[in-house]
């Protein structure tokens, strides 16, 4: 599925939420929407003065910041959040467990990711940022991609886990292709792929596959769109002309410390791993008699 829907969603179609103010959801997904049991998710775009207010219910929430500056506010903790864009530098996260209520108030032009997942009120509110969130450089070759752990093991949650990815222009993310659907030994878990690119002019191509249960799957990515990932191995690579950045929300059957569980990569191109410069082709080739 992929994430822009001809049908305008509205956020209380996926949380309960009130907006006073000027805010637009620009792409989302649910239970309903994706056929599967766990993750709500949207990207907003909110003017200055806008206020959104949340109920979590029995759901864990997670706010993200692409761009812009707003507070928010939950049960006696008040938090500024702000991020020139998603190129500038890795983000942060404000985690918010079930039973609370959270008011955002939007003090500049701003777009946010939230998103939530059924979740026991074990952890507390708090804002995740700086040294805490790990970065790190994957893969090589074509496919060497910045990885930020914004919400993954040792940050405690119940079942949301959070990464975001800054893929160079006309370079693959997720190579090897890997699967957390459930099969071939994999945990359970769903996940949604929200898309930038700098320039906007620029695409994504996401595919998800298992060719054995007739599963194969290819979405266009642009500039502010949403992919799910409901089933199967995948993968995405960037367009020529752009920097690609996503931001991943998953969650599933892996609670607590059971989030640090790894995929399932496809056998057929982990031979890949140490070998990403072997073989170079030289262009132009020489013609040979």
């Amino acid at each position: 599925m992929s994430g822009s829907s001809d049908t305008p969603w509205q956020l209380s179609d996926l949380f309960r939420a009130d907006v006073v103010g000027d805010a637009a959801v620009l792409c989302a997904a649910n239970p309903a929407s994706a056929g599967w049991r766990y993750v709500s998710f949207a990207t907003i775009e909110a003017r200055a003065g806008t206020t959104i207010e949340i109920d979590t219910g029995t759901s864990e929430l997670a706010v993200v910041p692409l761009a812009g500056r707003f507070e928010l506010t939950s049960d006696g903790h008040h938090f500024e959040l702000h991020r020139n864009d998603v190129f500038s530098g890795p983000g942060s996260v404000a985690y918010v467990p079930p039973g609370e209520s959270l008011s955002i108030t939007i003090t500049e032009q701003t777009t946010l990711a939230i998103g939530g997942a059924p979740a026991d009120p074990v952890y507390p509110t708090r804002l995740i940022t700086g040294e805490s969130i790990r970065t790190e450089i994957r893969g090589g070759g074509a496919a060497r991609r910045q990885v930020t752990h914004l919400l993954a093991p040792p940050l405690e949650a119940h079942r949301l886990i959070l990464y975001e990815v800054l893929v160079p222009r006309g370079s693959w993310s997720g190579w090897p292709p890997h699967c957390h659907d459930g099969h071939d030994g994999s945990p359970y878990l769903e996940e949604t792929y929200y898309f930038e690119h700098r320039p906007e002019t620029g695409f994504g191509i996401h595919r998800n596959f298992r060719e054995r249960d007739g599963l194969d799957d290819v979405f266009v990515a642009p500039h502010r769109s949403l992919v799910t990932v409901p089933a199967g191995y995948h993968s995405t690579a960037a367009s020529p002309g752009s920097h690609m950045y996503f931001l991943n929300y998953l969650a599933g059957d892996l609670e607590h410390d059971q989030r640090r569980t790894p995929p399932c990569f496809d056998e057929r191109y982990t031979w890949i791993d140490g070998h990403w410069d072997d073989d170079p082709m030289i262009l132009p080739l020489s013609v040979t008699d």
